[in-house]
């Protein structure tokens, strides 16, 4: 009656086996570390340069607890705080010999100082929130007033150039407030008009207005064309700033949405927030000119003779330079997409999206300039870098391709940095605070303590008043708190004080479970029942109980994980994951332990459970 069949005994088994595993790196602590990444949209980390960094401290005699490469950069471990500023300045030097220009940037980092047996288990210790951690939070307020304005501006030049296409003569075009103003001297020509905008411009709706003696097309954005504007812009805000933070060597950053127009950026670890804002606030932009193929550019390139008149000189990356015209084909704000795809032969390619103004300029000067190459070059500090140089295979228009990319992920890269290099409207520091190291670890001990204090006051209720019964709750309390920790790590979860509060809140509704079954099991004593039938019914009738509570209570939790933000979401993380590992830690291992003690017992004359009043007879 009360044994356990062998897959529930090893279900129990794996799971404290689980439990202690994915537990245990957040008891190693932190080492420091050195971390080299790209500084440059151009440069990309390669595996390679994990042997150029093992390469320059075995050069200087500077001993390292080892290296790895994470796909985006290289980070070296060290003994001590010393050792690593020691080959932080090292590396840097020897990376970037032009400080004035650096390539690469070498940062200060903390990593986990798990044995790697662990980690080849991909058992890596929870992030730690910014007021566990310390670091700099900011609010950014982003400008979609000038996000409208732009795609507003470049609509009336499409308008114009459209309607000189069709023929349709109209006395100006002119914006005025969200809205663009055609004006027209007859109503025949408006008419026309009116019938092409619809056709071309789906995401307009023309309004026919008069005043005095011109007749006027008055145009605005659909509510949810200016809507796509506005959450276009976000987006690509949001993903260069990711691109950004790479620089400061932050290596769980929190980037997200907050309502409409906000963004939350927190950088834990990081406390120079001058050179924060200095990365997040930087502009950039995107430009398409032709090479200069002239025999002024080539003596230029291969003599050293000035620059001809009307161009520049730029670098490919690290590689070789090249002459660009001064002329500007297109720019990134007339860059409406860039995606990663495939030419008609199955070789990687970027295709392009642009405008129709920008698409019209391009047909003509690529008709002009067949099989002559052109680049896009990113502009960044006010230095300009070549991303890319293709031959113009064919006329292009609006939509075009960039082939002869090396592989997938070569344009993945491109079509990102097309897409990100620069911010798509302007924005604010609203909001701005720092946390330093020290109120990070006061806060993680404070943290600390409370959960243990309120675990061990737990633990001497339970046991005093359900004596052994207590002791089983008590350790099915303690598995239930080192499943939520794994399980926390497992899934690289952010820890944050809300979610320490939520680890407190999960062992007081995992104890409530047991409260319910040990009272459950002194119900069916009073009744006279035998001890082991008692155990049996206590817990089967105390389930459906615990089941209703846990439901609603976590649906509450899905309502905060889904509509909350910020700290509500992390509180929600952990208060869901806490109520999944609650019932199984209170109902399958509580029971696993009773019956371990109580089941292999053929005729058990009383249990362990504390005082059970029975009324008299009669």
């Amino acid at each position: 009656m009360n044994r356990y069949p062998i897959w529930k005994n090893l279900t129990i088994a794996i799971a404290l086996v689980f439990g202690l595993l994915y537990t245990l790196p957040n008891f190693f602590g932190e080492s420091p570390a050195v971390q080299v990444s790209s500084g440059r949209a151009t440069v990309k980390i390669e595996p390679a340069m994990l042997d150029r960094v093992d390469a320059i401290l075995k050069a200087a005699s500077v001993a390292s607890d080892g290296a790895f490469f994470d796909g985006n950069s290289v980070k070296v471990r060290f003994r001590d705080t010393d050792t690593q500023l020691k080959a932080k300045d090292l590396i840097n030097r020897e990376l970037n010999p032009d400080a004035s220009d650096p390539v690469y940037v070498v940062a200060l980092n903390l990593l986990s100082a798990s044995p790697q047996w662990l980690t080849s288990l991909n058992a890596l210790p929870m992030y730690l929130g910014l007021d566990l951690r310390g670091g700099v939070h900011f609010l950014l307020q982003v400008d979609m007033k000038t996000a409208l304005d732009k795609r507003l501006d470049s609509t009336a030049a499409d308008l114009r150039t459209l309607l000189r296409e069709r023929n349709l003569r109209h006395a100006g075009i002119s914006r005025a407030g969200d809205t663009i103003e055609v004006a027209f001297r007859d109503e025949e020509t408006r008419t026309r008009a009116k019938a092409v905008i619809a056709e071309q411009f789906g995401s307009l709706t023309a309004t026919e207005s008069a005043a005095g003696a011109d007749l006027k097309l008055v145009t605005a954005f659909r509510p949810e064309a200016a809507r796509e504007v506005r959450d276009t812009a976000l987006k690509q805000n949001i993903t260069t700033l990711h691109n950004r933070v790479n620089e400061l060597g932050v290596a769980e950053p929190v980037i997200q949405q907050q309502g409409a127009d906000r963004i939350v950026v927190q950088l834990p670890g990081v406390q120079d927030t001058a050179k924060a804002k200095d990365i997040l606030g930087r502009t950039a932009t995107l430009e398409a000119r032709l090479v200069d193929l002239s025999v002024e550019a080539r003596n230029a390139l291969l003599a050293g003779a000035p620059v001809p008149f009307g161009s520049e000189l730029f670098k490919v990356g690290r590689g070789a330079p090249v002459v660009l015209r001064r002329q500007v084909i297109f720019s990134g704000q007339q860059l409406t997409g860039a995606q990663a795809t495939f030419d008609e032969h199955q070789r990687p390619a970027v295709g392009i999206q642009l405008n129709d103004a920008a698409g019209r300029v391009l047909r003509e000067v690529s008709r002009e300039n067949i099989k002559k190459p052109m680049a896009v070059v990113l502009f960044e500090r006010g230095k300009g870098e070549v991303l890319t140089v293709a031959t113009i295979q064919a006329e292009l228009g609006s939509r075009f391709q960039i082939t002869g990319m090396d592989s997938p992920q070569a344009s993945g890269d491109l079509a990102l940095l097309l897409r990100a290099g620069a911010l798509a409207a302007p924005m604010e520091i609203i909001e701005e605070r720092t946390i330093g190291p020290s109120l990070g670890a006061e806060n993680i001990r404070k943290g600390f303590n409370s959960t243990l204090y309120g675990f061990a006051a737990i633990a001497v209720f339970m046991s005093a008043y359900y004596l052994l019964f207590g002791v089983f709750s008590t350790v099915a309390l303690g598995v239930n708190l080192l499943l939520l920790i794994s399980l926390l790590s497992l899934l690289q979860a952010t820890l944050t004080l809300p979610g320490i509060a939520a680890i407190a809140l999960t062992l007081g509704m995992a104890i409530d479970a047991n409260v319910l079954i040990n009272e459950r099991i002194r119900e069916e004593l009073r009744r006279g029942v035998s001890p082991q039938v008692a155990i049996s019914e206590g817990y089967e009738r105390a389930w459906a109980t615990i089941l209703d509570s846990n439901v609603t209570t976590l649906i509450a939790g899905v309502a905060l994980l889904l509509f909350g933000s910020g700290a509500i979401r992390g509180f929600a993380v952990v208060h869901c994951l806490g109520i999944l590992t609650s019932i199984f830690s209170s109902v399958v291992v509580s029971r696993g332990f009773v019956n371990l003690w109580y089941g292999r017992q053929k005729r058990v004359a009383r249990l362990a459970i504390g005082q059970v009043w029975k009324p008299k007879a009669g």
